[in-house]
């Protein structure tokens, strides 16, 4: 139940019977021919799905995050790590203060990690809450899902090519892409566009649509029960 189709009597309401909240968390990125937008797109997508049969409360996507590396790609949004534990911080106080007591956090995006230490560190005074961080992609159903599937699988490769990712009369590489040297992405951002080109880490740009279909099941599936088990 996304916040933007409710007002807010009908939040004080549900409220009343319920104290559960998604956070999705995004990005604005490179994500080679793939949207800007992908992880916020999947981290949103994900997070309503999940909830949508439970009626649980969908707060809108923060689309920026954490992303310095791919500072030279045009259209790439950088968050500092302070300034986005900050938000973080906010954002759970914000819920709180109004009866929010379980809150799901799902991140989209990898980069946005170093602020599940802001969230474990308000939960570490707020003893009656509970707070859950969700990193969808690499949760254990998902991830095994992924490597049964192609084990070369990384940032902007066909894991993350879905049909609401892609762009359209965007044509799609039939290649396999080799992985990247990691060590590499330690370079300054405009260094790490020399490095990855077109910006996929390595593997093949697109698989079937239901591959794709496959492991999206598993991972709404594995984030609603997320909502419905003990807290």
């Amino acid at each position: 139940m996304r916040i933007s189709d409710m007002h807010w009597q009908q939040v004080e309401e549900y409220l009343k019977h319920d104290d559960r909240a998604i956070i999705p968390l995004g990005s604005t990125e490179q994500h080679a021919y793939l949207s800007l937008s992908t992880d916020s797109i999947l981290a949103d997508r994900v997070a309503n799905e999940a909830a949508a049969p439970l009626g649980v409360v969908v707060f809108p996507v923060l689309g920026y995050g954490i992303t310095p590396n791919f500072r030279a790609y045009p259209g790439t949004i950088n968050i500092s790590v302070t300034t986005y534990m900050q938000i973080i911080t906010e954002l759970i106080d914000g819920l709180y203060s109004h009866g929010f007591r379980r809150i799901l956090i799902v991140n989209g995006h990898g980069g946005n990690t170093p602020a599940q230490a802001a969230a474990d560190e308000w939960l570490g005074t707020h003893s009656e809450a509970r707070l859950k961080w969700h990193n969808w992609w690499a949760a254990p159903q998902v991830w095994a899902k992924v490597q049964a599937t192609d084990p070369v699988a990384s940032h902007a490769s066909w894991m993350e090519n879905f049909p609401w990712t892609r762009l359209p009369n965007v044509i799609q590489s039939d290649q396999q892409k080799p992985m990247v040297d990691f060590a590499g992405l330690r370079l300054p951002p405009s260094n790490i566009r020399l490095l990855l080109g077109d910006g996929n880490f390595g593997g093949y740009y697109q698989r079937s649509d239901a591959d794709m279909q496959a492991i999206w099941d598993v991972a709404i599936t594995e984030t609603r029960t997320l909502l419905k088990e003990p807290w």
